[in-house]
């Protein structure tokens, strides 16, 4: 059982593992990270019934490659940065951003973002993103640590006689539902290749 807890994330089999090589390595990661999380909040696909960001699935991906410990760190940066005032989140703009833009209705959801990245990490530790089915059970697990903050929050922001779920809940579903199909295939793929590369 503790050996199936302590597998390596996919971050961890490549490149250093420990000493100076290894804290330069996190250094590198995180700052992809904080950059990757930036730019997928960004991108926005159309579809039906509201355009897709890939924010989440990167909160999420990003989990499950660097683990618990690493991912925090990471999606941390991120919201720091995001604080500062930098325009790195998905509805931000230049008339409403940082602590004003987190503290609105998207607040929850980024509280969401933390503990997301947190349980995709364990879960991935404990080698959930090694097949289809345990990361498509990851991924749900995930988005549902996204929406409760989210819609707890937007519940006590605007009012509990306001439409919450038509606001912050089932427009996104299809959406997500497809991007936790791709991260599904993904990771395991990914893994596949990995395997192949060292053996």
């Amino acid at each position: 059982m503790n050996q199936a807890l302590n597998r390596n994330v996919l971050v961890e089999v490549v490149g250093a593992n420990d000493g100076v090589r290894l804290m330069l390595k996190q250094l590198v990661l995180v700052a992809l990270g904080i950059a990757a999380l930036a730019v997928a909040a960004k991108i926005k696909i159309p579809m039906w019934p509201v355009p897709v960001t890939m924010g989440t699935f990167a909160v999420l991906t990003i989990g499950a490659a660097y683990g618990a410990r690493l991912g925090l760190v990471t999606i941390l940066g991120y919201m720091i940065i995001g604080a500062l005032g930098f325009d790195v989140f998905a509805g931000s703009s230049a008339e409403k951003f940082g602590l004003e833009y987190m503290m609105g209705g998207t607040g929850g959801y980024l509280v969401g973002y933390v503990l997301a990245t947190v349980a995709l990490g364990m879960l991935a530790r404990a080698g959930w993103d090694r097949s289809f089915v345990k990361m498509a059970g990851a991924m749900a697990l995930g988005n549902a640590l996204i929406y409760v903050p989210g819609l707890i929050w937007l519940g006590m922001l605007y009012g509990w006689d306001k439409p919450i779920l038509q606001w912050g809940l089932t427009p996104f579903l299809v959406g997500d539902a497809l991007k936790l199909l791709l991260a599904a295939v993904l990771l395991p793929a990914v893994w596949t290749a990995v395997g192949r590369a060292r053996s």
